[in-house]
């Protein structure tokens, strides 16, 4: 097992890489519903020109199995480090490509070709990061201690989000609603560059996974890690499937469906929408860490069980609120959604790495964890801007939440504790049991 000093350096690196990469992603998706309606596309229909803008924002989740695949299958062929290496870079020049990106108004309809394009880029890149990211820490970390050390990377997301729109309401204190229109919306993007130099030299610092290390100087590293994922790992990737797909799902009607919601709905300036968001993800920070460290002494599946309950009463709560409500209701509602939702995060992140064994990890989890992520993600923001429309209520956003909730909740339920397991050659879906609530009753070293 690494030394603390080694421990504490592959963590801030997945970290710091990760932090970056979604900083990428969630700048993409904030201007997405609050600038690219207006820049990219034509702006004759402002709901035309937002439906647009959010099926470019859900191509990056098509890409993202894809590039999980990928990755995935480089990652456990070469190593995890490397493979980080070239995701992070890969995702800095996508960023930088649409900080200079010419207008609709400048070059017509190759404006939104281009940028579907990127983003298409852009989801290739973070489907290998992500999952990386859990996997090198969970494989450098002690059992007893890995729900508390992973939460640190799955807590890039909420702590990119704060960096993204922190820029965003920055840009639009200092400037005008034409400035920002016309070239200040690109400073965060372009700005992209300086972090991923940051990353860059982090990541190069760090070890090699001592998990990955063992079984390549045993020659067991897997030849076709795909094919031999889903001939062996189906239950667990299933599994992975349904609890990531829920929480993908809320975490984008929470963090991005909001900002239209408040903007259109609720009577809010895109400043305000922004402020409420940036201080539910930043709320979100430490109980996320916190969770975490209380997955290891309760386990996994009891943490997640409380978000998603909690989460599912924050999403009736903060989809209930009247038109033209207070501002300081709707940051109230916000902050309880992204808490239970991190609370969630502090379970999920040991838990999705511990389903698979060490070999085929990274293909298994990147293939079943991003997949999750079309389901989710890609298109909750599109599906909220919908039901509104059909429905004339955000009612129909909660129920349809909590609907993509209930198939998480059951494999939660039958599926055995995986907290404090060691991560061997074998994982934890062994031959044999293949069927929910089946425990695996052998004691394990502890790696």
């Amino acid at each position: 097992m690494a030394s603390m000093a080694s421990r504490l350096k592959v963590m801030l690196a997945a970290t710091l890489g990760s932090t970056l990469e979604w900083y990428d992603f969630f700048i993409f998706a904030a201007s997405t519903v609050l600038i690219f309606n207006k820049v990219f596309f034509p702006a004759d229909d402002p709901f035309v020109g937002t439906l647009l803008g959010l099926g470019t924002f859900a191509a990056g989740f098509l890409a993202r199995p894809f590039g999980g695949i990928v990755f995935g299958v480089i990652g456990d062929r070469i190593g995890r480090k490397n493979t980080l290496i070239v995701s992070l870079l890969m995702m800095g020049t996508a960023t930088l490509a649409i900080g200079l990106l010419p207008t609709y108004a400048t070059i017509g309809v190759a404006a939104p070709l281009l940028l579907l394009l990127i983003r298409i880029f852009q989801g290739i890149a973070v489907g290998g990061e992500a999952t990386g990211a859990l996997t090198i820490v969970a494989e450098s970390m002690p059992a007893r201690q890995r729900g508390f050390w992973t939460s640190f990377p799955m807590a890039s997301g909420p702590a990119a989000n704060v960096l993204a729109l922190g820029m965003l309401g920055l840009l639009q204190l200092w400037l005008s609603e034409e400035a920002f229109l016309a070239w200040g919306w690109r400073v965060p993007f372009l700005l992209s560059l300086i972090l991923i130099v940051l990353g860059f030299w982090a990541r190069r610092q760090v070890d090699e996974s001592p998990a990955f290390l063992e079984i390549k100087a045993e020659t067991e590293i897997a030849h076709a890690p795909l094919a031999e994922a889903f001939a062996t790992q189906r239950l667990a990737m299933a599994k992975v499937f349904f609890v990531k797909a829920a929480e993908n799902t809320l975490l984008y009607l929470f963090s991005t469906f909001v900002l239209l919601l408040a903007t259109t709905r609720l009577g809010l300036s895109r400043a305000q929408a922004v402020d409420v968001v940036l201080v539910a993800s930043l709320a979100s920070l430490p109980v996320i860490l916190a969770s975490g460290w209380l997955s290891d002494r309760i386990g996994r599946r009891p943490v997640m069980i409380a978000g998603f309950l909690g989460a599912t009463t924050a999403a009736f709560a903060l989809f209930t609120l009247a038109q033209g409500a207070a501002p300081s209701a709707l940051y109230l509602r916000a902050v309880f959604a992204l808490c239970a939702h991190g609370f969630l995060l502090g379970g999920l992140a040991p838990y999705v790495t511990e389903m698979f064994p060490t070999r085929l990890r990274y293909t298994a989890l990147s293939a079943s964890y991003q997949a999750a992520s079309v389901l989710g993600g890609s298109v909750a923001p599109l599906i909220g801007t919908l039901l509104i429309e059909r429905t004339g209520t955000p009612m129909s956003v909660a129920i349809y939440a909590a609907v993509m909730m209930v198939p998480a909740l059951f494999v939660l339920i039958m599926t055995p504790e995986t907290g404090g397991r060691a991560i061997d050659r074998d994982g934890l879906d062994h031959p044999g049991n293949e069927a929910f609530g089946q425990e695996d009753l052998r004691q394990r070293p502890q790696l």
